[in-house]
Formats: C-alpha cells, sequence, structure tokens
C-alpha cells in the first residue's frame, strides 16, 4: 500500500476514534464510530486475497448494522425525551437497543460469531487493530450508558466469559484463539462496568498491552497455527522463552501482570454480594487457561525438526523493531507487584 494512503488511513482511525471520545451528541459520536470503520475497511483488504475480502465485507455487514442499531435508538431516546445528550438515556428502549448495538460493534456474547471468522482472515497488524484500537471508541460509548441496564450487563458480560472460554478450546488457528480470547476479556470488564469504572478502565488497559505482545510475538515468529509454534526455539529462543510467560499473564496467573485485573474484579464483584457470578467467572478462566497451555506446551515443549531452514533464523540479525515488544512484554510480565500504585493512578484519572 502507498504510504500516504497508509498515512491517510491511521490518521482517520485516530481521528474517528478522538471525534468519539470527545462528543456528548449521539449524531457526532456516531459519525466517529463510522469514520473508524470506514478507515479500516481499506486496511483489511489491502492484501487482495479471497480469505481477506471476505473477512472486510462480513466487517463491513456487522459494523453497518450496528451503526443502523445506534442511529435508531438514538433517534428513538431524542424522540421520547426531546434529547440529544449520551449521558441522558432514560427510557429502557433505546437503552436497550443501544447496548445491544454496541455489543455486536465490539463481539460481546451472544453478538460475538463475526469475531473470529473475521480475525482469521486477515493478517496479523490489521488483526492487532481490529483487536485493540477498534474497541476503544464503542467501549468508550458503553461506559456512559452503562449505569442504566444493570442486568443486560451482567448478562453479557457472563456470557462474553463463559462463550469466550469455551470456544477457543478447540482451535487450531492463533487468530482464532485470539479472538476468544478478546471476547472472554471483555466480558471480565463488563461484568465489573457498573461497580467500578476505574477498575473497568485497569482491565482495558491490561488486555490491551498483553493483546499486542502476543499479536507482535506471533507477528515476529511469523506464525498463525498452533504446529507453527514448535519452530519459534529455532528463530527467537529468547522470544520463546518469554512467550509463554505471556501467555500465562492472558490467562491470569499470579505473579504475572494479568493475575491483576482478574484478582481485583472478583473481589469487587464479591464486595457487590454476587458471589455466583464471581464463581462463574473464575471458572471460565480455567477454560481460558486451558488454551493458552496449549500453546504455551506447542512452543517450549515440542520441537520442530531441525533443518537448515528452521535453523537459519536463529544465526541472522533480527530485522524488525521488537522495541515496542520488549516494552509491552516487560509490562505484560512484571507488573503486578504496582497493582496499588496502578490502581491509585487509575483512581485519580476516574473515580
Amino acid at each position: 500500500m502507498n504510504p500516504y494512503i497508509l498515512f491517510t488511513l491511521i490518521c482517520a482511525l485516530g481521528l474517528g476514534t478522538t471525534v468519539t471520545f470527545a462528543s456528548s451528541h449521539w449524531l457526532l459520536a456516531w459519525m466517529g464510530l463510522e469514520m473508524n470503520t470506514l478507515a479500516i475497511l481499506p486496511l483489511m483488504a489491502r492484501h487482495h486475497h479471497p480469505r481477506a475480502v471476505e473477512a472486510t465485507t462480513k466487517y463491513f455487514l456487522m459494523q453497518a448494522t450496528a451503526a443502523a442499531m445506534l442511529l435508531f435508538s438514538a433517534t428513538t431516546n431524542a424522540w421520547l425525551t426531546g434529547q440529544w445528550d449520551i449521558l441522558q438515556m432514560a427510557h429502557p428502549f433505546p437503552v436497550t437497543l443501544v447496548t445491544l448495538a454496541l455489543a455486536l460493534k465490539i463481539g460481546l456474547a451472544p453478538l460475538h460469531s463475526w469475531l473470529p471468522e473475521v480475525l482469521q482472515g486477515l493478517d496479523l497488524t490489521t488483526g492487532l487493530l481490529l483487536s485493540t484500537w477498534q474497541k476503544l471508541a464503542p467501549f468508550a460509548l458503553l461506559v456512559q450508558v452503562q449505569p442504566t441496564n444493570a442486568p443486560m450487563l451482567i448478562f453479557l458480560g457472563l456470557a462474553s466469559t463463559v462463550i469466550g472460554g469455551w470456544g477457543g478450546l478447540n482451535q487450531t488457528q492463533l487468530r482464532k484463539i485470539l479472538a476468544y480470547s478478546s471476547i472472554a476479556h471483555l466480558g471480565w470488564m463488563i461484568l465489573v462496568l457498573q461497580f467500578s469504572p476505574s477498575l473497568t478502565l485497569m482491565a482495558l488497559v491490561t488486555y490491551l498491552v498483553m493483546t499486542f505482545s502476543m499479536f507482535m510475538i506471533f507477528k515476529l515468529n511469523q506464525s498463525t497455527n498452533i504446529n507453527s509454534l514448535a519452530a519459534s526455539w529455532a528463530k527467537t529462543p529468547a522470544l520463546a522463552t518469554l512467550a509463554p510467560l505471556v501467555l500465562l499473564s492472558l490467562g491470569g496467573l499470579p505473579p504475572l501482570t494479568g493475575f491483576m485485573p482478574k484478582w481485583l474484579i472478583l473481589q469487587e464483584l464479591s464486595k457487590q454480594h454476587l458471589p455466583a457470578i464471581a464463581t462463574v467467572a473464575a471458572l471460565s478462566a480455567l477454560l481460558s487457561l486451558y488454551f493458552y497451555l496449549r500453546l504455551t506446551y506447542a512452543m517450549t515443549l515440542t520441537m520442530s525438526p531441525n533443518n537448515l531452514p528452521g535453523t537459519a533464523p536463529w544465526r541472522l540479525t533480527p530485522t524488525q523493531l521488537s522495541l515496542p515488544l520488549a516494552t509491552s512484554t516487560m509490562v505484560t510480565i512484571a507488573l503486578l507487584p504496582l497493582t496499588p500504585a496502578t490502581s491509585a493512578l487509575l483512581m485519580g484519572l476516574w473515580p
């Protein structure tokens, strides 16, 4: 792709998200979401492969459906209440509709079925954008309308944690596994959204850093399925040592960073007298942990044939930029001791 076109599309992505963040009017928020969608579509279809075109078409149809539902709910709310302010969603019908529209946009269960299929058809760089940046704007709107529809958020959160763990069990494609991982992590965030928005922000930031590390590791190893992970040791020995720690951090094991948000979310759910929901969420984390352990096993305990094409990359100087990966990997692994400072910082940003 032409660098000038790529730069324009990246700027449009940033502008769309910024417009949605800064808007208090539903039409402006909708416009920012549409800018986001239209900017990422050329990035998704840039390889001119039938699978990429199929994924782009599916993504466009899902986002167009969600945008139409969002616009209809905002118009209905304006008709019922006489105003377009995002923070003034009072009637239960438009609130329910806008919650479902935003859930469809970010891929919450049971509106999640498009996400694994779309992510499977993309390259890892565009998949990283879809799994991280594209979730920020709809999530910001969801945070603003969340206090008015608590039972639906609990249902969406529980369904996402269970289906996100269950759906990834029999997958062999890494991008589909990361898609189900995304669904499960978003479920944890939605569960605690109405009780502690600052804790949701912590879980979101932690998820973004961990997912960035995982996508970059797979991109550096040029891996797209579980079997290809067996050659990681011959290509990048140091990264093959740290990657299992990143995977276990995604699974939420102590003493890694991923344990921090899950621990605090379970604590908050217990404080809100919701022990059954906390138990189901904790058990669903075990499902996710299983397929993270599968990837760990494939990367560390499975050796590929030690032939010349497999060992040659180990002797060559790496040409890809590794500083962002090194930074995000260290944050993913070693941030747990700073939990009090992180909590205090996020409470200050978002009380």
